[in-house]
């Protein structure tokens, strides 16, 4: 994506990719980790997958920023290439780097990317971005699971049953704990509620099948909205386009 922002406002939400960004202008706002956090003109943001964040703009002038999200397996991927050997995934513990060595190899990713450049740039930028990002920034390994085996299997139940409408009891009876103990073990492993959860992956089944092409109607229907203006409203919260406009930039 490439945009500029001057009221929209993300509704909290994640991604299952790791989502490295370049502010180019102006400031953006938001809160991931329990931190409040401010990304100026030039400054890099780092995502791991699965981190829960919102989005503003910090005044009234509004923000322009590119970003880029790039999926676990080809992170890792590029890893191996790099390393000669598999390698754990990254964990990058600070939201906001200063670095402009990141930021000018995100930029010519994402032109790129954008810019119909051929396969083979397009994969050595890619490569010297996230080697770049992993020497640079990253602090760690990613750790794979969470902490709570209460609210893994909680998880688990919705992502086998994302569709269906689960009620608090059966999600805790499921997870083998009280309602209430669930609901702060889950925040407290993935950074929203469960009900939080169920709609993101809904969202992400909408985006895959709009993705197809399918048309919008349909995929509200098939993935758990009440109409297409729901699905609409949603997906403008979380990814800041509407479905039809997301199913079109697919097409290109």
């Amino acid at each position: 994506m490439h945009a500029h922002f001057e009221r929209h406002r993300y509704h909290r939400h994640s991604h299952e990719t790791y989502s490295f960004g370049v502010t180019e202008d102006g400031y953006q706002a938001f809160k991931c980790r329990g931190g409040a956090h401010t990304s100026a003109a030039g400054m890099v943001i780092a995502f791991n997958p699965d981190d829960p964040h919102d989005g503003r703009p910090a005044d009234a002038l509004g923000f322009t920023y590119r970003i880029v999200h790039i999926g676990p397996k080809l992170v890792a991927g590029v890893l191996a290439d790099i390393g000669g050997r598999p390698a754990g995934l990254p964990l990058f513990d600070a939201p906001v780097v200063g670095d402009p060595v990141l930021a000018r190899n995100l930029r010519a990713l994402h032109g790129a990317l954008l810019g119909g450049a051929p396969a083979l740039r397009r994969d050595e930028l890619l490569t010297a971005a996230v080697g770049a990002m992993v020497n640079r920034a990253a602090s760690g390994r990613l750790r794979v699971g969470p902490s709570s085996g209460a609210a893994a299997r909680a998880r688990r139940r919705l992502e086998e049953r994302y569709l269906d409408d689960i009620g608090a009891d059966e999600l805790a009876e499921a997870a083998g704990c009280s309602r209430f103990a669930l609901y702060r073990a889950f925040r407290r492993a993935y950074g929203m509620a469960p009900s939080d959860y169920q709609r993101q992956l809904r969202l992400r089944a909408a985006r895959a099948r709009l993705a197809r092409g399918e048309p919008v109607g349909e995929v509200a229907a098939a993935t758990g909205f009440a109409d297409q203006s729901h699905l609409t409203r949603w997906f403008v919260r979380c990814y800041a386009m509407t479905p039809g406009k997301y199913r079109a930039a697919c097409g290109d």
